[in-house]
């Protein structure tokens, strides 16, 4: 079945007291964001790869193409207001039918096996999505009070979410509300059940510089698998 994977960075790096985009951030000597594209085609190779942009970051990233002779192809495309207008623009690249992954362009250490997991299960069940168990405990607020809740009943939810092209496209078709904040989200409101699998906590999202540190790390020691 055809693959393709839509890789979404629009972040501004303010929380992580950046200059710069966070994905062009330097990690193990080349900018994060063309580490999160290259797993997708290192595990399949010729894979359909679409990358949502700011368009005022387009230059920019030309540039750090040519600086890190980073070729490997790709279709460029502009991002939304919103991760959601994002995903939407990026969507309507996808040819045809087939299964797609969308990733998080800030998590530069998604394996090759959570990557096959995600593509085998989303293949046989419609669609896919990691997540990972809580370790520490919660507390919901209610006003100006608190309560704990069994944190067994909760997860994490990581990227790449995989879906067949079809269900995806047809879930973005829909008008933006603000409470999507993931892909699962869109699709579950058409109507799909979500269909999860083991997330891998070295699948970090680059959100702080202490992310970053953490992430240079474990390519330093080679633990990114």
């Amino acid at each position: 079945m055809k693959k393709s994977a839509v890789i979404v960075a629009g972040g501004l790096g303010i929380r992580m007291n950046a200059v710069i985009p966070k994905q062009f951030l330097i990690l193990a000597g080349k900018p994060l964001l063309m580490h999160s594209m290259q797993a997708f085609s290192h595990t399949y190779p010729g894979i359909n790869l679409v990358l949502a942009l700011p368009s005022d970051q387009f230059s920019s990233w030309n540039t750090l193409c040519k600086a890190y002779d980073f070729d490997l192809p790709h279709l460029l495309v502009s991002g939304g207001n919103t991760r959601f207008h994002s995903v939407q623009q990026a969507l309507t690249a996808i040819p045809g039918e087939g299964l797609v992954a969308i990733h998080d362009g800030v998590r530069p250490l998604v394996s090759e096996s959570l990557i096959r997991s995600a593509f085998q299960t989303a293949e046989g069940l419609g669609n896919c999505i990691p997540v990972l168990p809580l370790t520490e405990s919660l507390r919901m607020l209610t006003g100006a009070l608190s309560q704990p809740v069994d944190r067994t009943a909760y997860r994490v939810v990581q990227t790449p979410q995989v879906f067949h092209a079809a269900v995806i496209k047809q879930a973005y078709n829909q008008p933006y509300q603000k409470h999507f904040t993931d892909d699962a989200m869109v699709a579950e409101s058409m109507g799909e059940t979500i269909h999860l699998i083991p997330g891998d906590p070295v699948n970090l999202k680059i959100t702080h510089p202490y992310d970053l540190a953490v992430a240079e790390y474990l390519f330093a020691n080679h633990l990114q698998q």
